[in-house]
């Protein structure tokens, strides 16, 4: 919660002072007393003797009306997240050789199109989403549109072999999402990879267009540090491949987005599911002033209600 005018909270202040006022006047010696009350009177204190708690509602519903209104007065925002009106996204995804590695399970490949799918189905309608295939090049390339079973399609189509050219995917990327308007609407860009870039125009140079445009790339490292290929020669040892999550966390940082390292098919379908639910929300702000206000009212109410009920009276 935040406040547009917190000064206010000060008068809250004036609760333990209230609270202590209140205290120090029941311990001060009354400067009159009834020798010889009334009959009635007595009877009218014995009542009420087991009944302390009702002397003290009164109070205590002030108190909780000057604490409400006080808060009114600050004028109390709340936060809360809702479905982007617009922004547009580009899913860019390595298929090179190496992806297809089954130190995760069934292979790397495999689990990062069933990923990248969840992902797509967890974005609001709204959200235009584009697809980049990419090996030794961009090869199969979809550019941010409504219809998200197109990039699904880009997606769902992939086969591993071939090199790393992470730049050109990058590059391309950035100039789908933007377009031929400078003031393009929000945008980001969703990197996974299992390997350092290995051909193409460099990365940390593209990052950092991505930055100026503010553009944000979320990397994903997928596989682990024990991952191998079978050799193509049949008597030789199998070739490690590696992921590369140093050059993948420079590329989210240089950019302005973050960085995941998965090793299971489990933990790259969170990380997916949770940069949907992140890429596809937007954090918005209500005032609840009007909350407040009433919440103090209503409690002045409660305070003279209760205070006409339940106060003593003489005969």
């Amino acid at each position: 919660m935040s406040f547009a005018a917190p000064i206010w909270l000060a008068a809250l202040a004036l609760i333990p002072l209230a609270i202590g006022a209140s205290i120090a006047a029941r311990r001060r010696p009354r400067r009159y007393a009834v020798r010889f009350p009334a009959i009635s009177t007595l009877q009218l204190a014995a009542a009420g003797a087991g009944s302390s708690w009702r002397r003290r509602l009164p109070p205590a519903f002030a108190l909780a009306a000057m604490a409400a209104l006080a808060f009114a007065l600050a004028r109390p925002h709340v936060s809360y997240s809702a479905a982007v009106d617009q922004a547009s996204i580009m899913l860019v995804t390595d298929h090179s050789g190496s992806m297809a590695a089954t130190d995760v399970q069934p292979t790397r490949l495999a689990a990062a199109e069933r990923a990248a799918d969840t992902f797509i189905n967890r974005l609001p309608a709204n959200v235009l989403v584009g697809a980049i295939a990419f090996s030794d090049s961009p090869d199969a390339v979809q550019a941010p549109q409504a219809n998200h079973a197109a990039a699904e399609e880009i997606i769902d189509s992939q086969s591993a072999n071939g090199a790393t050219a992470t730049g050109d995917a990058l590059e391309l990327a950035l100039q789908l999402l933007r377009g031929a308007d400078p003031k393009h609407p929000p945008s980001a860009i969703v990197l996974l990879s299992d390997g350092a870039a290995n051909a193409g125009v460099d990365v940390t140079t593209v990052a950092q267009e991505a930055a100026h445009d503010k553009i944000p790339i979320d990397t994903v490292a997928l596989g682990t540090p024990n991952g191998v290929l079978a050799n193509p020669d049949p008597y030789g040892a199998p070739v490690a491949v590696p992921p590369d999550p140093a050059l993948m966390q420079e590329i989210a940082q240089l950019s302005g987005g973050r960085f995941f390292n998965a090793q299971s098919a489990d933990q790259l379908s969170s990380i997916y599911k949770q940069l949907a639910d992140r890429l596809g929300s937007v954090t918005r702000k209500r005032e609840v002033t009007v909350a407040f206000a009433i919440g103090g009212l209503a409690f002045l109410l409660l305070a003279a209600a209760t205070s006409t009920r339940w106060s003593g009276r003489l005969p």
